[in-house]
């Protein structure tokens, strides 16, 4: 045991851990605070969570607090409610084999903080405080990797992965997330077929929140990277492997995935922003081709192909229904050929086609698209700030841009001309719609009903 380099006071560890410990130690039992919590402490950092180990068992922390939340009584953990904060309460452990890739078949009561620290996925989380003696229990050098910014298994690397699918997928997140390098076994581990068995297993929601997780770092490639690197790219998505290697026109000087790494990168720090810039070029690979009159690649099409195979991953990663529309819609959208000579109509037409929720994020992923070439981006950055511009101009001015917009409804249409409920309705919305995006002046009542009696003549069924 070693000293501590921080202080315990508040605010740095709340109260109530202090509380919990205290009466542990009144009823002649111990506690520890560990895992992520202490790695966050040696990194200057307050934690969001926090965990303590303690050799009093379930059933006996349940008897010492008035709240507690059997979360996980068959492994030995419960949440102990104080002040309406929950703190998960778990017993020291050793553990059997792990027949599902995620959760240990059997778990084994046992006395040393050391062998409970030794069933823990990477080094800095295989660290515990004591925390009423204020010392550093650290049997396998988690402090000295996290200084050195390293990531290492406990152990051997081989079987913490063969016992838990998932701590491939967050090795690879924390390497972005903490900015650390992976320890190469530890990397070469990942990549070991039976480590890849294991992490076929585990859920498709689990690889999603790890995703979006890494999101948050301020480089998420160095997740992606490592995915593709050590093979967990490849069973999470083929496709979007294709890209590696895949090599672009003259106007990029990456490849599609090293741009689409940079685009990651400049991206704004939002989950689906972010996700969209991983994915928005993964059509181009299957879009490919060479045009011999401009002795380069041309990938016409790539934004729609790359949104039909967009919607059945995020399906397939069981992403929220709201969220994998606004993605897919993003990769759809994101070629942006805004150019000053566009008239109002045109930047007026392209709010319709985009939607006018989406336009702002396209704005942004853009940028990122732009930035992410690896080229002077700065003309293709002054298009994408006056298109911007530009349309918020025209929709302060009131510019219609759908049949809602419009001075005149479908009930209107139906009592002055005696329409019955149908599709003529809205097809005669839609041509007006359509006049009023070249003609703005023209959405008001007296003018739409003039051109509604031409178009009902012309649409109604006889």
């Amino acid at each position: 045991m070693s000293s501590l380099p921080f202080s315990l006071s508040p605010p740095t560890v709340p109260p109530s851990v202090f509380s919990i410990l205290e009466r542990l130690r009144e009823k002649g039992k111990y506690g520890w605070i560990v895992g992520g919590c202490v790695r966050d402490l040696l990194r200057g950092q307050v934690p969001k969570d926090w965990d303590i180990a303690t050799n009093a068992r379930p059933e006996e922390v349940v008897r010492m607090f008035p709240r507690v939340i059997a979360t996980g009584l068959k492994h030995g953990t419960v949440t102990v409610m104080d002040r309406g904060v929950g703190y998960e309460v778990t017993t020291l452990r050793g553990e059997g084999a792990y027949s599902d890739g995620r959760r240990p078949d059997s778990v084994s009561f046992v006395e040393d903080i050391r062998e409970d620290l030794a069933r823990r996925d990477f080094t800095f989380n295989a660290i515990a405080i004591d925390g009423l003696g204020e010392r550093l229990i650290d049997p396998f050098g988690g402090a000295d990797d996290l200084k050195a910014g390293l990531l290492r298994a406990v152990g051997d690397a081989r079987e913490r992965f063969a016992e838990d699918g998932l701590r491939v997928l967050r090795a690879a997140r924390f390497s972005a997330t903490l900015e650390v390098t992976i320890e190469s076994a530890t990397e070469a581990a990942m990549g070991d077929p039976t480590s890849l068995a294991t992490f076929r297993k585990v859920s498709a929601e689990r690889v999603r929140d790890e995703w979006q997780k890494s999101m948050s770092a301020n480089k998420p490639s160095r997740a992606f990277d490592a995915m593709a690197r050590t093979g967990i790219l490849e069973v999470i998505s083929p496709e979007l492997c294709e890209s590696r290697g895949c090599e672009q026109n003259r106007y990029h000087a990456y490849d599609v995935w090293g741009h689409a790494m940079a685009c990651l990168d400049a991206a704004p720090k939002d989950p689906t922003l972010r996700v969209a810039a991983l994915l928005h070029d993964i059509g181009k690979p299957r879009s490919r081709a060479f045009s011999p009159k401009t002795n380069d690649y041309t990938f016409y099409n790539h934004e729609a192909i790359g949104a039909e195979i967009v919607d059945p991953l995020l399906h397939k990663l069981k992403f929220p229904n709201d969220v994998r529309q606004r993605i897919v819609s993003l990769v759809r959208h994101h070629l942006i050929c805004y150019t000053s000579d566009w008239s109002d109509t045109a930047v007026r037409r392209w709010l319709k086609r985009v939607g006018l929720e989406v336009a702002p994020q396209l704005y942004e992923l853009g940028r990122a698209d732009a930035r992410g070439k690896g080229r002077p981006a700065e003309e293709d950055l002054r298009h994408i700030d006056e298109l911007e511009a530009r349309a918020k101009e025209l929709l302060a001015s009131g510019a219609a841009l759908s049949t809602r917009d419009l001075a005149i409804s479908g009930h209107d249409l139906m009592k002055e001309f005696s329409l019955k409920p149908g599709p003529v309705i809205g097809r005669v919305l839609d041509g007006l719609l359509e006049l009023v995006l070249e003609s703005p002046e023209l959405n008001n009542r007296e003018s739409l009903l003039g051109e509604a009696g031409r178009l009902a003549a012309t649409l109604k069924p006889t």
